[in-house]
């Protein structure tokens, strides 16, 4: 994983980090989100379970951020409820958060900050699945 040399940003984590405390209840809600916009700000959101894979609160923030005028962020970290801590980003929020960087669990010292397509081998592309589709032959 590389990883940025940037300080941890406590302020966003805790911002996370309360939001799962306080708002995740039940199923439905299970993770919050805290993006921090290029202009400093922070924006939370919480996910939205649903059983066909409902939106991530990685995924929410972007559009709540959005919602708010603020469309570049500059790093995202998402927590889950019950203590759970800080959670790197699903495959599919892998995605869609390509270079942006983002918090997640390094086993060797806490925390670090890295580009969601470093923690996962490569973003998926059309060329990459056009590339390993084998076209078989009547």
């Amino acid at each position: 994983m590389t990883t940025r040399t940037h300080p941890v940003d406590h302020e966003l984590i805790q911002a996370a980090a309360h939001l799962a405390r306080t708002r995740c209840r039940g199923d439905n809600h299970t993770m919050a989100a805290a993006a921090r916009a290029r202009d400093g700000r922070i924006v939370t959101a919480v996910n939205a379970y649903h059983f066909t894979g409902g939106p991530c609160a990685e995924l929410v923030v972007i559009g709540t951020a959005a919602a708010q005028g603020a469309y570049e962020l500059d790093t995202i970290v998402a927590v889950g409820d019950r203590d759970r801590g800080v959670v790197p980003p699903c495959g599919r929020c892998r995605q869609v958060l390509g270079p942006r960087p983002c918090w997640a669990p390094n086993h060797v010292d806490g925390l670090a900050q890295a580009s969601p397509s470093a923690l996962y081998r490569g973003r998926f592309s059309v060329e990459i699945v056009q590339s390993a589709m084998v076209t078989s032959s009547p």
